[in-house]
């Protein structure tokens, strides 16, 4: 029985990390929605966090960091130094470590945040739909302040002149990021994550787990 349950765990995990793998190299992974992209790949982290726990989602969430870094590094655009230290700051001969810290931790806080707020939700007897899209909302949300947070504190003045714009005009240049294209993959994380954690709900609950 335990080695059932854990070999069942073991499959779980591979297909989430398959699904996020595939969003990652694929043009599924991005949803066009006019001036913007809303972001795909942190649904399968968010719902794998709501299902199975902070740790699993943490895992997930490095391995959306893992592919996020293996795309910015084998196909590099002008602002890839913000997330892989392979790749030359702009302006300078070599990369930075931080590069990794903006790549990975805000990825793993997807995970981290979402069972988080799903869990916490739950114990006051929230509807799990509402639980979920609020999971759903945050972690994808999260993301989006971490990485532009950390671009601004570590990369500022590189990935402005990266950008072609003034630094002092960065600030409002992320605060319009967050505000744009980080709530509107909020909004989508929200409704897709709700929707398809509350079928997986009674998926499991028909089938008794």
């Amino acid at each position: 029985m335990i080695r059932s349950k854990k070999t069942s765990e073991m499959v779980k995990m591979a297909l989430f990390i398959a699904l996020i793998i595939l969003l990652s190299v694929t043009p599924l992974g991005y949803i066009p929605l006019g001036a913007v992209n809303a972001t795909t790949i942190q649904m399968p982290v968010i719902i794998g966090a709501v299902l199975f726990g902070w740790k699993k989602g943490a895992v997930l969430g490095g391995v959306f960091g893992l592919t996020s870094l293996i795309k910015n590094t084998l196909q590099p655009n002008a602002t890839s130094f913000v997330f892989s230290p392979f790749i030359p700051v702009f302006g300078e001969e070599s990369g930075s470590l931080w590069a990794i810290v903006i790549c990975l931790l805000p990825r793993i806080m997807i995970g981290v945040t979402a069972a988080a707020v799903f869990a916490g939700l739950s114990k006051i007897k929230v509807n799990k739909t509402f639980a979920s899209a609020a999971a759903g909302f945050c972690g994808s949300l999260i993301n989006t302040v971490l990485v532009m947070g950390g671009i601004y504190l570590f990369f500022g003045e590189s990935y402005s002149s990266a950008k072609d714009i003034a630094y002092n005009t960065l600030m409002a240049a992320v605060s319009a990021t967050i505000t744009g294209a980080g709530i509107t993959e909020a909004v989508v994380s929200a409704v897709v994550c709700g929707a398809v954690c509350t079928a997986l709900f009674k998926y499991l609950k028909r089938n008794g787990n």
